[in-house]
């Protein structure tokens, strides 16, 4: 009799063992989605002209990230997200102001054609809107070269 009941508690601790470890590696651990910055999206750039006012660039943009105290006329716009187990993708542009109109800007965004000219057909289609943006991405921004 204490070897049936020895084995029959020897069957039951190894699945409760089973059980409780096979709990661990499956499905796997939640990773939440974990967003940083601002969101920018193509549409946003797209209405921004150079000559635009601060005001205007901060009504279609939103607050800027970073606003560099040494630099007051550049606004950087960042933003990261990590969906999960994949990799992290990161998203910048920088705007560059000069006497409070908008004049250049430079990052992972390139200034297409607007919603409201693909519609109405504006300018764009005679003259590329990015010939109007000078973006020069080698150059130290601030300088005016």
């Amino acid at each position: 009799m204490p070897n049936s009941l020895n084995r029959a508690l020897c069957i039951l601790v190894f699945c409760a063992a089973s059980v409780s470890l096979s709990g661990c590696g499956f499905p796997g651990v939640y990773k939440i989605d974990v967003q940083q910055g601002n969101v920018v999206t193509q549409e946003m750039v797209d209405q921004l002209r150079p000559g635009m006012t601060t005001r205007q660039v901060r009504f279609i943009m939103g607050t800027p990230l970073l606003q560099d105290t040494f630099e007051p006329n550049r606004w950087d716009y960042l933003y990261s997200m990590q969906a999960g187990h994949n990799p992290r993708v990161q998203e910048r542009i920088s705007l560059i102001f000069d006497n409070d109109q908008l004049v250049g800007l430079a990052g992972d965004f390139v200034p297409g054609t607007s919603r409201d000219e693909a519609i109405m057909g504006g300018s764009s289609e005679t003259e590329p809107a990015t010939q109007s943006y000078p973006v020069d991405l080698g150059a130290p921004l601030g300088t005016g070269e």
